[in-house]
């Protein structure tokens, strides 16, 4: 983004996991400020972003029901019970294994749903050639600062955002879009959503769809697990433009 943001017209987004849900919503809101998106990790989920109907299933109800009341999105609703696992005095000792994680399939079929929030167990072995010891230092040291709070009330406001994002049921993401998921990732493992994204039911609700990339052998970082192949097919895209 180049100058001030009263200046600028139209932006290029790049969003990844909640950052993804935010542009996704941005573009929903306000197509006429985006260029192009490139999102990765979290598809558009229609059903989950957006409340259609006095039929549909609040997020929290759909996670609840496919993956039990132990997951972490559910978990993490009742205040003060997530707070107990995330304080700043455990950030060191839960940032290593939350990072190492490797967000795959088992961890989406809920066989061990905790494990995906809160490892019982610190991890010892070396770290991905993607993360340095500095890395982590960092995010330990701004959790210490701010608590976790914050970041765990996004989920806390899932419903919520569903709710009000009513007006939109019948929006598609017009903006030119790329979306980019590692094989390994959490989110591309949920019930369904292979099939909805490779067999038209993504591009039906982003007509603006221009591509999906895959990547194998990457988890849910995969910005940071693949970062030279990710960066190379953003400037591809964002070079049509």
């Amino acid at each position: 983004m180049h100058g001030e943001p009263d200046e600028l017209k139209q932006v290029f987004v790049v969003g990844h996991d909640w950052g993804a849900i935010i542009a996704w919503y941005l573009c929903l809101f306000r197509p006429d400020r985006v260029t192009a998106l490139v999102n990765t990790s979290v598809a558009f989920m229609r059903h989950v972003f957006i409340r259609a109907g006095a039929s549909a299933v609040k997020p929290t109800d759909y996670f609840c029901r496919n993956y039990g009341p132990t997951y972490y999105i559910c978990r993490f609703q009742e205040p003060g019970v997530a707070e107990k696992e995330f304080s700043p005095a455990t950030a060191r000792y839960l940032m290593k294994p939350i990072l190492c994680n490797r967000f795959t399939s088992s961890a989406a079929g809920g066989e061990k749903p905790a494990d995906t929030a809160a490892p019982a167990a610190p991890v010892e072995e070396p770290l991905p050639p993607w993360l340095t010891e500095e890395d982590v230092g960092h995010f330990v040291s701004e959790f210490e600062r701010t608590g976790f709070t914050g970041p765990i009330n996004y989920y806390r406001n899932m419903d919520r955002n569903w709710e009000l994002a009513a007006p939109w049921a019948d929006a598609k993401v017009q903006v030119p879009t790329r979306f980019i998921v590692g094989d390994g990732d959490l989110t591309y493992h949920y019930p369904g959503i292979q099939d909805y994204i490779h067999k038209g039911g993504f591009q039906a609700d982003v007509p603006g769809l221009d591509s999906v990339v895959v990547i194998p052998g990457a988890g849910h970082f995969v910005q940071q697990e693949k970062a030279d192949e990710v960066s190379q097919h953003i400037y591809d895209f964002i070079s049509k433009f």
